[in-house]
């Protein structure tokens, strides 16, 4: 391990090996800290959607925005293979009450400059013939991509480290030290010590915990959702697909109450189906509060499996090989946290919650140019540290 560096990224996921190859790239000398391996933690137990239909209105859409641009780009700039795909998404409504909120949820992506296309009852049953006769309509959001998570950490990794950035992984943050100004120091770690100007927490769903090394309680905590992955079957739908009524359990900022159980109600379980190259699907979503456990749940599984049962009775009949739980980083207010604080050098960008994926290459150069003062595409005043007026109240657990 190198006595100094200039800049350190804490987190090997999206976020972090984003941050890291954006650094390096604009000729910081950077280098990143990971526990574990590259896209070992939340990174690796996702579905790698990118999205933007599901963003708070406002400053958020437009970020969602400006990242997804970024993406047709990155395999050519970080010369690695993503995975990236441009499929689009469909979603389902239920009612006539959820087509009215999903026509004035497409006002915030009409200002932002997002394609959509609203779909009636024979519209969307044309373009889905595998649909229940209860789904009313849909909207269809063409510019929505996905990659493989994986590969897209592995990818910024790649080129961060061909642009001279170290990468110390299987290598655990045990503490970090401030001199007596009130500035970052040293991190202490199970590899040793390393002086630093500069620290980037990107630990996601841990951010609270390194967080807590410089005497800052943030607003970050896991909330696991879980994913069924089916056998090989036939095409049951050829595009991702979700439920409308997914942006309303996620951003709880609407009155509208879906037709759900109480199980479901209990587990935050909303509908969404995506195809894979290998010709089977993921299942999900859930989204509930347990600490820090990935354990695979059976009376959410089976609650999720009857939901997607719902939209599409041919689930009925396809077999379940796996299932598996992640975890994603929320804040209280669905926006994620990218800022400098008032420890002076120690910076957060975490609480992304399920959107991590498709806001990494905007985070990362966010990042860059606040390190390098350089001016910002977007107002970033949303995703400031500062929002939080008493964050040590919050509880990390």
């Amino acid at each position: 391990m190198k006595n100094f560096v200039e800049i350190a990224v804490i987190g090997g996921g999206v976020i972090g090996t984003a941050i890291t190859y954006y650094l390096a790239k604009a000729g910081f000398d950077v280098c990143l800290i990971e526990r574990n391996g590259i896209a070992e933690g939340t990174s690796g137990r996702c579905d790698g959607r990118v999205i933007v239909y599901d963003q708070v209105p406002g400053e958020s859409c437009r970020l969602a925005k400006m990242s997804l641009d970024l993406f047709p780009q990155l395999p050519d700039e970080l010369g690695f293979d993503i995975g990236w795909s441009q499929e689009g998404t469909l979603l389902l409504m239920e009612s006539e009450a959820e087509y009215q909120i999903a026509e004035s949820h497409c006002k915030c992506m009409a200002e932002t400059g997002l394609p959509y296309k609203m779909l009636d009852y024979h519209q969307v049953h044309s373009e889905e013939p595998g649909l229940a006769e209860n789904v009313v309509g849909g909207l269809s959001v063409s510019c929505d991509g996905s990659v493989n998570p994986m590969a897209l950490a592995q990818g910024f990794e790649y080129q961060a480290v061909k642009q001279g950035a170290t990468v110390y992984s299987n290598t655990n943050v045990l503490d970090i030290k401030s001199n007596r100004s009130n500035t970052v120091d040293h991190i202490i770690t199970d590899q040793g010590t390393i002086r630093v100007k500069k620290i980037i927490n990107a630990a996601g769903s841990w951010a609270g915990a390194i967080g807590q090394m410089v005497n800052l309680s943030i607003p970050i905590k896991p909330r696991q959702g879980q994913l069924i992955v089916t056998e090989r079957t036939f095409p049951v739908s050829g595009q991702p697909v979700s439920e409308f009524g997914y942006i309303v359990t996620r951003l709880e900022q609407n009155d509208y109450q879906r037709e759900v159980t109480p199980v479901m109600e209990k587990y935050g379980i909303a509908f969404a189906l995506e195809p894979t190259n290998a010709n089977n699907f993921l299942i999900g979503t859930s989204r509930c509060f347990t600490g820090f456990d990935l354990t695979s749940n059976k009376e959410l599984l089976t609650a999720m499996a009857k939901r997607a049962i719902r939209f599409y009775p041919g689930l009925r009949d396809i077999h379940v090989i796996r299932s598996y739980a992640g975890l994603r980083p929320y804040a209280p207010d669905h926006l994620p946290i990218i800022s400098d604080t008032e420890i002076e050098g120690f910076y957060i960008a975490a609480g992304h919650e399920g959107n991590g994926i498709s806001m990494a290459p905007i985070t990362g150069e966010l990042i860059a140019n606040m390190i390098g003062n350089i001016p910002q595409r977007i107002d970033i005043d949303p995703f400031r540290w500062q929002r939080f007026s008493s964050p040590k109240e919050v509880d990390n657990a």
